[in-house]
């Protein structure tokens, strides 16, 4: 398994935003900086093209709404028992571009969820948001510095901030 892993990260490119078989993860300015685990998400197609539910009727290809990944995780091809990588985000984004966004029904996280159980992804037609939100928060790497600060520095500051005024006040 590890091998099979090494062989399609070799795909990853993160400087022209390439992530083959994988979910990908930004932040959401103001909402990630409050809840530094809930972001914005997409799926990518095996040539690494990235699908996201950016807004109500609108999937987006190759340009996430809230900016370039700063996480991902690599999945395996090889556990897709259902419909194929790439036919299945076809049909979830042809899906998502009928259906009104919702911040916590129906978001970006669904239409990934809903491209893993077309798959039947691990044998499962069970991926939800937070499924989808642990795997990327326990599983997900980070594409460098830039993508840790830009992650995580905003949550800090704020929190550092805000610890010190309640001490200091």
């Amino acid at each position: 398994m590890p091998e099979v892993e090494s062989a399609m990260a070799g795909g990853i490119n993160t400087r022209q935003h390439r992530y083959p078989y994988c979910i990908v993860w930004t932040p959401i300015p103001l909402l990630t900086w409050l809840f530094p685990v809930i972001g914005h998400m997409g799926i990518c197609t095996s040539s690494g093209i990235i699908r996201d539910f950016a807004g109500s009727y609108y999937v987006s290809e190759d340009h996430m709404a809230f900016g370039n990944p700063t996480r991902y995780v690599v999945l395996n091809p090889d556990n897709v028992k259902a419909t194929g990588w790439d036919t299945a985000i076809s049909e979830a984004a042809s899906l998502y571009k009928t259906r009104m966004h919702n911040l916590c029904c129906d978001n970006c996280h669904s239409m990934v969820a809903n491209a893993l159980n077309r798959m039947e992804y691990r044998g499962s037609a069970s991926w939800n948001m937070v499924s989808l939100a642990c795997l990327i928060t326990f599983n997900g790497r980070y594409v460098g510095m830039s993508g840790v600060l830009k992650s995580l520095l905003p949550s800090i500051l704020l929190y550092t901030i805000i610890i010190c005024m309640v001490v200091f006040i």
